[in-house]
Parts: structure tokens; sequence; C-alpha cells
């Protein structure tokens, strides 16, 4: 269930009843609540009481709020790597930068997400601050759902990948200026994709309910 929440099969905002659940799952009651209990705790699902659970929304304000904290986050990691990671390091960091994914495959975006999250778990734990890193890696794990979001938006596989092998560059460069710019135009074109994913997905909601609001309108009369 909580793959699926991040992978968002369970899109965010759908209403689902723990005896839906059972069934989609092939599982007895007790094991899918307990699941939906521990959801809960971690915030991916809300209980509403004679209705069933509510897979947490993603809301604007959000990933406002997330993106702001990785920019002062990875920024200053960033401009930290460039000063103090090992040659080694650095040669690791830039074969680790080819990483890409397969749009529309739900299992390649996946892997794309964990080598994602390792490769700037990487970055900023090569600052030689191993609190901000341990920070970064937790908030990105946090992230994997909205970044899901914006990977379906479109093909930016390409995009992304030039993204980090520009930001091994930079790093190989000891460039911190650089470096630090380009960690805020990844971060910021990020935030774009998932904000005008979570439009579009707002959008299609309201044409359906539209439409079904239009039809039971016309079968009134």
């Amino acid at each position: 269930i909580r793959r699926d929440i991040l992978t968002c099969s369970l899109e965010p905002g759908l209403m689902v009843a723990q005896a839906q659940l059972v069934e989609m799952y092939h599982l007895s009651t007790t094991p899918v609540r307990e699941a939906l209990k521990r959801l809960e705790q971690e915030g991916y699902v809300q209980s509403i009481p004679r209705f069933g659970y509510l897979i947490t929304p993603v809301t604007v304000e959000d990933i406002e709020n997330i993106y702001e904290l990785r920019l002062l986050l990875e920024k200053p990691a960033i401009r930290l790597a460039t000063q103090r990671a090992s040659a080694e390091q650095i040669a690791q960091i830039q074969r680790n930068a080819q990483f890409t994914y397969r749009y529309k495959d739900t299992q390649s975006y996946q892997e794309f997400l964990q080598a994602n999250i390792a490769f700037h778990t990487q970055l900023a734990m090569n600052s030689g601050n191993r609190r901000l890193g341990e920070n970064i890696a937790r908030l990105l794990e946090d992230m994997t759902r909205i970044f899901h979001l914006g990977l379906d938006l479109r093909d930016s596989a390409e995009e992304m990948k030039n993204e980090h092998t520009a930001l091994a560059g930079a790093l190989a460069a000891r460039n911190a200026d650089l470096a630090e710019q380009i960690m805020e135009d990844q971060i910021r074109r990020s935030q774009q994709r998932v904000l005008e994913m979570l439009n579009q997905r707002s959008s299609i909601r309201t044409q359906t309910t539209l439409s079904r609001v239009d039809i039971q309108s016309k079968g009134a009369f």
C-alpha cells in the first residue's frame, strides 16, 4: 500500500475504504488495518470516520515549503562539497551521474528515484557535514511521492541526466558558484514540473466532476 501511495498508483486525495484495500491486495482485514494505522502515523493517509481513509493530498503549499527547504539545505551542501570532496569522491560522483529513466515506466521511475536520492545524498555527504547530509537524505526520501508526480508530466529524462552531469562537472572544476547555481536551477525546474502536474491533475478531476454532474442533470429530465 505504501509503495502504491509513493508511486501515486493510489493518487493523492483519493478516498479508499478498508474493505476496498482488502480486496485490492488480496489480504485479510487485520494486516490491512495495521498497515493503515502505520501509514496514518507516517502521514500518508488520514482516517475519515464513517467514510474510510483519505490518501493525504499534495498541496501547492506543501510543494513550495518542501522545495524551499531543499534550496536552504542543498545549495550550501554543494558549495561545501566543492571545497571538501576528495578527488576520489568527485570521480565517483561523475560515474554515478549517468543514471536515467524510461518515460511512463513505473518500475524505471522507482529505480531512477532511488538513484537520484543516492546521488544527491552522496553530494551532500561530500560536504563533510554528516548531519547536513542525513537531513537532506531524509528530505529526499519524504519527497518520493512528489517526485513521481513530476516524472509523469513529460519525458524529461535527457534534461535531468544533463543536469546531473553538469553538476558533477562543476564539482570536478571546484567551481562553487557554478555548482550552487546549477543546483538551484535544477531544484526550481523540478518544482515547476511538480506544480504543472498537480495543476493538470486538478483540472482533470474538475472536468470529470463537471461531466458527471452534467450527465446526472440530463438524466433527471
